[in-house]
This record gives structure tokens, C-alpha cells and sequence, in this order.
């Protein structure tokens, strides 16, 4: 496996790219200490899971003063009362 230090890494980015999208990955080194290893994602990384909209539709329900429930509470949390 092939390493480069910062500056080749910036100075040939695109070769080193395809290089890498061809299976040959390679290591970006800083002062000749591996810091990462670049390689090409597989075709299964790339599909990103289906979010469902309302698969919870009318199994839960928000109450009507959900936005100020446990104010008290925060509120006494705040002023430092127990």
C-alpha cells in the first residue's frame, strides 16, 4: 500500500483518487506518521436507508400543553430550589 505525505496527497489528489476508486487504496502520512487511510467505498455504502413519513400515523398522540409540560419543574431547576 502506497503512503504520501500531506503536501503529495494535495499536490495529486485526483490521480491518487482514481487510483483509489481502482481498489488500490493508500495512507496520508504527516511528518512519515500514517494519519489516514483512504479507499474506495463499496456500492452497498452508497444507498442511504428509506425514511419512512407517518409510519407511526395514529398509534401516538401529542398533548395539547406538550410544550410546557415540566416547565415548573425547569423553571424551580433554574432558580436553584430543590
Amino acid at each position: 500500500m502506497q503512503t504520501v505525505n500531506i503536501h503529495e496527497a494535495k499536490t495529486n489528489l485526483s490521480r491518487l483518487i482514481e487510483k483509489a476508486v481502482g481498489g488500490e487504496s493508500f495512507i496520508i502520512a504527516k511528518a512519515g506518521k500514517p494519519l489516514v487511510k483512504v479507499s474506495r467505498l463499496d456500492a452497498d455504502n452508497d444507498a442511504a436507508p428509506v425514511k419512512r413519513l407517518g409510519f407511526m400515523s395514529g398509534q401516538i398522540s401529542v398533548p395539547d400543553d406538550f410544550d410546557r409540560m415540566g416547565s415548573e419543574e425547569i423553571e424551580r431547576l433554574f432558580e436553584g430550589k430543590p
